[in-house]
């Protein structure tokens, strides 16, 4: 047996005499609300997107209201043009003309930022592109579709329009990303990704609905991940904005924790004074329950979930609903054996005629209590997300404190190990070896096994309590900051 190993064994060489383990006290700290969103040059004062919300939910008021508290406002483009009188005589035009009439009254209302949500399913999807680029909107984002072929980014550009693609994978990010580089040298300004909790039309099969590892939680990270290559390589930070089930302030933490940059909400906006819908498509959400949530397929071809009501139960049982179709907007649509037109009773619900339409929705609808306004439910998000960061420090900062107190236990642990286990097993061996006592030199090694699995530990140990303090340490320097601007805006503004 080689003795020179023990000799060789020291103590890892971070001991805790000679590291500083400060402790953190955000007693009396002035947390901040929430971080900006920045895409691009574009910076939202809330991490929070307003979902493009169709046919005619979220119109130039709720979009407005949205931009002027400091979020991002968006104005959904599908079948915008049925909310003309004239929509079956102007066909797919009435689109082009509603929406530019719609982003025209969101910028008289708000110097806020505006956002357009285009479906690239539809046939007209370029044309409404074009009226996006031509009326200078802040951003576009697109859904329903991968924007590959076709886009205008020269055009988009020049406009100074960002690009946002939603996703639901990280597969299909990378699809886009990819693409754009190779096609346009170029990439989009951000990314929402969406999880099957969303409201409307879903990018997952209907088995994948339920399915945990496709839980906004999993496939956040995944996008996340993949969209740092591209940063790296253009040397752009590009957010990723989560959707889908984003409720609460605390789940914005939550997702803010995953990676994501911001947040995009659809269910939560409805039922407020500035939703474009009429009343009463408000108060079907507030009426719904939990079992009221069901997932439909589309005439489109793809689920969807919605608020089960008289409409979608005479479905159910087989009854078509007669209509007219103005133009094939939809190649995906088969108009012959579709039971009613999608873009047509979606219309109805927004005018408040459910018996003849019914409300999409995400699965939290049924948490929906009361119509509030804008500004007060992104007041309660602000309220519940710094409450959920005050957790959150709280919480890092009880698992600091319990890995120092295992690295003096483990440091301890170490100490006995060496003092008590080796040296006596060693001058025990030395005695045994002309007695042939393998049993000494099994037992040997085992306490060698054993102190060299401590020192592991240990490091490991020490590993985590420094991230863990460099974490606290950002985290604290952070709001004394913020505690410093705040006090100097005091002083430039008496």
């Amino acid at each position: 047996m080689d003795f020179s190993m023990i000799k060789r064994l020291q103590m890892p060489k971070l001991d805790l005499r000679n590291i500083e383990w400060p402790r953190f006290d955000f007693s009396g700290s002035q947390w901040v609300k929430m971080t900006k969103l920045r895409i691009g040059d574009a910076v939202a004062k809330l991490p929070i997107v307003q979902g493009g919300m169709g046919v005619g939910i979220s119109l130039s008021g709720l979009a407005s209201a949205v931009a002027n508290e400091g979020g991002i406002g968006v104005i959904a483009a599908n079948s915008i043009g049925m909310l003309d009188p004239e929509y079956y005589a102007k066909n797919k035009d009435a689109n082009s003309i509603i929406l530019r009439k719609e982003i025209r009254k969101a910028q008289e209302k708000t110097a806020g930022l505006i956002g357009v949500n285009i479906m690239m399913a539809v046939d007209d999807c370029l044309d409404l592109i074009r009226v996006a680029i031509e009326e200078k909107i802040d951003m576009v984002f697109l859904g329903a579709g991968l924007p590959i072929k076709g886009i205008p980014v020269e055009d988009l550009r020049t406009a100074g329009v960002k690009v946002i693609p939603i996703v639901s994978s990280a597969r299909a990010a990378g699809l886009i990303f990819r693409s754009w580089s190779k096609k346009y040298k170029d990439i989009p300004d951000a990314v929402v990704v969406e999880g099957p909790k969303a409201g409307g039309h879903l990018g997952f099969k209907a088995e994948q609905i339920d399915d945990p590892e496709f839980a906004l939680e999993r496939i956040l990270p995944e996008v996340v991940a993949e969209i740092k290559t591209y940063e790296k390589k253009y040397h752009r930070t590009i957010p990723v904005i989560a959707a889908g089930g984003v409720f609460t302030g605390a789940d914005i933490y939550k997702v803010f924790k995953l990676g994501a940059s911001g947040v995009q909400m659809g269910t939560r906006f409805v039922a407020t004074h500035e939703c474009d819908a009429d009343i009463r498509f408000k108060e079907a959400y507030i009426a719904c329950r939990e079992e009221d949530l069901e997932i439909i397929k589309s005439p489109v071809g793809l689920p969807g979930r919605a608020i089960r009501n008289s409409f979608l139960k005479d479905v159910a049982a087989g009854k078509k609903m007669g209509f007219k179709c103005a133009w094939r907007c939809l190649k995906s649509c088969d108009i012959k054996s579709a039971r009613y037109c999608i873009s047509l009773v979606l219309d109805n619900a927004r005018q408040g005629i459910l018996d003849k339409g019914f409300a999409f929705a995400g699965s939290n609808a049924y948490r929906v209590d009361k119509i509030v306004s804008v500004n007060e439910l992104l007041q309660e998000l602000i309220d519940q997300y710094q409450h959920a960061t005050e957790k959150g420090a709280s919480k890092l900062r009880d698992e600091y404190e319990k890995a120092l107190e295992k690295l003096a236990s483990l440091k301890e642990e170490y100490l006995i190990a060496m003092r008590k286990g080796l040296s006596p097993l060693k001058e025990e061996y030395e005695r045994g070896i002309e007695k042939g006592a393998i049993l000494f030199r099994e037992e040997y090694s085992k306490t060698m096994d054993k102190i060299n699995s401590l020192k592991a530990e240990y490091q490991n140990a020490v590993d985590k309590a420094n991230l863990l303090k460099a974490e606290l340490v950002e985290l604290f320097e952070q709001y004394s900051l913020f505690d410093k601007l705040q006090i100097e805006g005091a002083r430039q503004n008496p």
